[in-house]
């Protein structure tokens, strides 16, 4: 795929190539150790492509991979896992749930199935908040009692966006604009950054820009884990992993 490319466009051909009826694309189901633990269900198709991608190829070619699942057929494997593991919180990722609104709906049966199942079971949503900020309507559908929204920005600015996530630099805004949306309607949300790739100044300048867009919550700085795939794909993009200081992309 040529980049930059308009992520709009990829979300509904992803959409069309992980979706049949309700039943979405899934290549996985495990317990992982994140937020001190979570049932995760691995998915496949997103928006973007981003170099540190550790589902790159899934999400390059989400096709090929897994098989389909319905929003109940989910529910109850991850239920299971948290039943065996004596997990609370779930989540679906390694790739973007959101891609418009049958994966949209699809995704709020799975919610609503595991919420109603345990009562004090949270969901943790991770996205990358493009197609929320893009249609305010659909992040009016994510008012739930038990929901944490994770949006993951891609970058700094509309240079370092781009040039991590594939995706036209005229986009970078609809993520800040998802954010903002969620937490003027009361949901769980902060943004997190993959904060390897940044240098201090660059990620106090996107705090700043978090604070000039309205937005108040934490920015979370994850680390990256550089699989040597994912190194070699920062590196054709031209960005480089420096664990110790940060200041990969220029």
């Amino acid at each position: 795929m040529k980049i930059p490319f308009n992520p709009i466009d990829r979300s509904k051909e992803a959409e069309s190539l992980v979706m049949q009826d309700e039943r979405r694309l899934y290549h996985k189901f495990r317990g992982a150790p994140y937020y001190g633990g979570i049932a995760t269900a691995d998915a496949v198709g997103c928006s973007f492509l981003c170099a540190y991608c550790w589902n790159y190829s899934r999400n390059k070619n989400p096709s090929r991979f897994g098989r389909f699942y319905s929003p109940e057929e989910i529910a109850d494997k991850l239920l299971a896992i948290g039943r065996r593991r004596s997990f609370r919180l779930f989540r679906i990722t390694g790739s973007e749930p959101i891609l418009g609104e049958r994966s949209l709906n699809h995704l709020i049966k799975v919610i609503d199935t595991i919420l109603d199942a345990d009562p004090r079971a949270k969901f943790i949503l991770e996205t990358n908040g493009l197609m929320p900020g893009y249609k305010e309507a659909l992040a009016r559908r994510l008012r739930f009692s038990r929901i944490l929204v994770r949006i993951s920005l891609k970058g700094v600015d509309p240079g370092t966006f781009e040039k991590i996530s594939g995706a036209g630099k005229e986009f970078f805004g609809y993520p800040l604009a998802a954010l903002k949306n969620l937490e003027e309607k009361g949901v769980c949300t902060w943004p997190a950054l993959m904060a390897d790739l940044f240098s201090k100044a660059q990620i106090e300048k996107l705090k700043r820009v978090l604070r000039e867009s309205g937005i108040h919550s934490r920015l979370e700085l994850e680390g990256l884990e550089g699989y040597p795939f994912v190194l070699a794909n920062l590196k054709r993009r031209g960005i480089f992993f420096h664990k110790d200081c940060g200041n990969g992309v220029p």
